[in-house]
């Protein structure tokens, strides 16, 4: 491994599991684009070429990233179908996130701070669960999950923002007992990593950026969020 790729020294206690590009750190605009990201990415993944990992790519960003992680190393490759729970006046923000067992993960911090009924909030979690079975009825066709069993799950994204999303998905996989869980995204926000650190066994991250605000967009030089049409075309490559 790249010797400059470790865990950052001056946060090494709180996580210990984090390996980042520490000349990457707080930078901006450094990933052309998704796949790009996913191709910079993947050495960091090099531990495990031999090993029975399966990358599962959060649609719909997340798609490419995976696609170029599989593609270096051979990786079967799978979809993690999660979704945040949309606010109704602010389709872009999210109060939490439903994977598709179901399950929510709420931000409850921030559901102090906003004004949303009981009636609202399930409203809300169950049109984002019907959303799930569409999503997953289009980009999966109803195939079974993938036995994860003592696998080493790499959970793909193309960056972490508040990581509901991603605590999510982290949930569905632990309940089908991988023995790891990895998260590899090229660009996150530390505290969403500090969270998070402790549900995972290791963090891959390019682009740690500490601050507020923090935006994903911002990691990438070319960037727009991916219509249905896109990912389908990009599933076509595995």
């Amino acid at each position: 491994m790249p010797r400059e790729i470790k865990s950052g020294p001056q946060n090494s206690r709180k996580m210990k599991n984090l390996f980042e590009d520490e000349k990457l750190r707080n930078k901006k605009f450094i990933f052309e684009d998704r796949a790009d990201a996913g191709r910079k990415l993947s050495p960091l993944l090099s531990d495990y070429k031999s090993s029975n990992a399966i990358v599962l790519a959060i649609p719909s960003g997340g798609v490419p990233v995976g696609i170029e992680i599989k593609k270096r190393w051979s990786f079967p490759f799978d979809l993690l179908i999660v979704r945040k729970v949309q606010i109704p006046w602010d389709t872009e923000a999210g109060f939490g996130a439903v994977n598709l067992d179901g399950e929510k993960v709420l931000n409850e911090e921030l559901l102090h701070s906003v004004t949303l009924s009981e009636d609202v909030i399930f409203s809300q979690v169950e049109k984002t669960r019907e959303i799930l079975k569409n999503r997953d009825a289009t980009f999966r066709k109803g195939r079974a999950f993938p036995d994860l069993q003592s696998k080493v799950a790499i959970l793909v994204d193309d960056g972490l923002a508040s990581g509901y999303s991603m605590m999510a998905g982290i949930r569905f996989v632990k309940k089908r007992d991988p023995s790891k869980i990895l998260i590899a995204v090229p660009t996150a926000s530390y505290n969403t990593l500090v969270r998070i650190s402790s549900l995972v066994d290791a963090l891959y991250c390019l682009n740690v950026r500490e601050g507020y605000p923090y935006a994903v967009a911002e990691a990438y030089r070319s960037w727009h969020d991916l219509d249905d049409q896109e990912v389908l075309k990009f599933l076509d490559q595995t």
